[in-house]
């Protein structure tokens, strides 16, 4: 494993992560590294919904309630009576790729195109505007935006013949609700959900704390429904304004948001109570993986005499036994690796994102390949996403 040692390599050559006018290049005879018929596997890509279907699927007595979907200055947005829920940053940041053919539900055939021509094979996609919807009010219909939502990925799923995984959406506020729309995600043929960090408010205003006891039956239905919890940046903006660049600054803190629910995970005892669990960590980068270990093996030695539940195991076992993370260039997590370990690390293209390896993703997997090796590099861009979401 040859280990790089110029700080240089620690961002992107120049030329890399141009935001716009990017095409998919890979070259005919293979720039990466890896093994000829190797199936390249983006663990991060992201699907704009094109179509108005929760208007469309809503029955005629609710159709007042249902939010909509339309096209505006070259994003698809997501709100109610012509206001967009995703305005300010996150609709710029929209209108950035949405005009890319294959980024949104509309164009299957032409996202599969677009990634094969960037050298990726297959996928798991999650939702981009459609966040919004986490925290839609009426809880009873929010579950069923999401079972629309879930239905339609599903259908672009089967139609994409194995190169397309979508990113289902669970109730989790309630148990009752978290078991049925887990056992439709997986008759759907889903393999995998996306768990909002902030999980909101009941409705008596209280804040939903994962790693409350009270919390436990829908992470019973979790476990046992097998399906691996998936955890991704972006879907809280920041809290304070910024006037200039407030795009990037937002981005800043959207990047390192996995702290406070990983050291749920760990220190209120959810993965003590629930071994089976698996849980991903997604955009996220690695490079954050060693130092919230040391972080928390600190806190563990500082602060034990004051725990009300002891933990069962040391803090590795957490991470080696139920987690994985992805990135999509992050030559620092890639010095690190040892640390983080090889079969917890998943590649990812973040198609069609800002940010995306998008174009230059050949030159991406070869960073892979020269950190660690061909053999290694073969899990970390593609056995890995197979074995977390159960396809090998």
């Amino acid at each position: 494993m040859s280990t790089p040692t110029s700080t240089s390599t620690l961002y992107p050559p120049e030329g890399w992560g141009a935001p716009k006018n990017r095409h998919g290049h890979a070259s005919a005879d293979g720039l990466t590294g890896l093994p000829k018929g190797i199936e390249i596997f983006s663990a991060d890509n992201h699907i704009s919904v094109a179509e108005d279907i929760f208007y469309d699927r809503f029955p005629e007595e609710l159709k007042g309630a249902a939010p909509r979907i339309w096209y505006e200055d070259g994003a698809y947005m997501v709100g109610m009576k012509g206001k967009a829920w995703t305005g300010g940053d996150f609709g710029r940041v929209l209108m950035q790729y949405d005009d890319l053919a294959g980024a949104a539900t509309n164009n299957i055939e032409a996202r599969i195109r677009e990634l094969k021509e960037d050298g990726i094979d297959k996928e798991l996609a999650f939702p981009n505007a459609v966040l919004a919807l986490f925290h839609y009010p009426d809880k009873a219909l929010r579950e069923r935006v999401f079972r629309i939502y879930n239905e339609h990925i599903a259908d672009l799923q089967e139609r994409s013949n194995g190169h397309f995984h979508g990113v289902g959406l669970i109730n989790w506020w309630d148990p009752k609700g978290t078991r049925s729309t887990l056992e439709e995600l997986k008759s759907l043929g889903l393999k995998t959900f996306l768990l909002p960090l902030n999980p909101g408010k009941d409705d008596e205003g209280n804040i939903y704390d994962y790693g409350s006891t009270d919390m436990d039956a829908v992470w019973d239905e979790i476990e046992a429904s097998g399906l691996p919890v998936s955890h991704h940046i972006g879907e809280t903006p920041p809290k304070t304004p910024c006037q200039h660049n407030s795009v990037v600054v937002g981005m800043m803190v959207n990047v390192d948001s996995f702290r406070e629910q990983f050291a749920k995970y760990v220190f209120s005892g959810i993965l003590d109570r629930h071994p089976s669990l698996k849980i991903g960590w997604f955009e996220g980068g690695i490079a954050w993986v060693p130092t919230a270990l040391q972080d928390a093996e600190h806190m563990l030695a500082s602060y034990r005499h004051m725990f009300n539940h002891e933990l069962e195991h040391d803090v590795r076992h957490y991470w080696d036994t139920h987690m994985s993370a992805s990135f999509m260039v992050d030559p620092l997590g890639l010095q690190l690796i040892d640390r983080i370990g090889v079969d917890n690390v998943m590649w990812s293209s973040d198609y069609p994102h800002n940010e995306s390896t998008f174009g230059y993703s050949e030159k991406s997997l070869a960073t892979v390949v020269d950190a660690v090796g061909t053999d290694n590099a073969v899990k970390i861009v593609s056995t890995n996403v197979q074995n977390f979401l159960g396809l090998s």
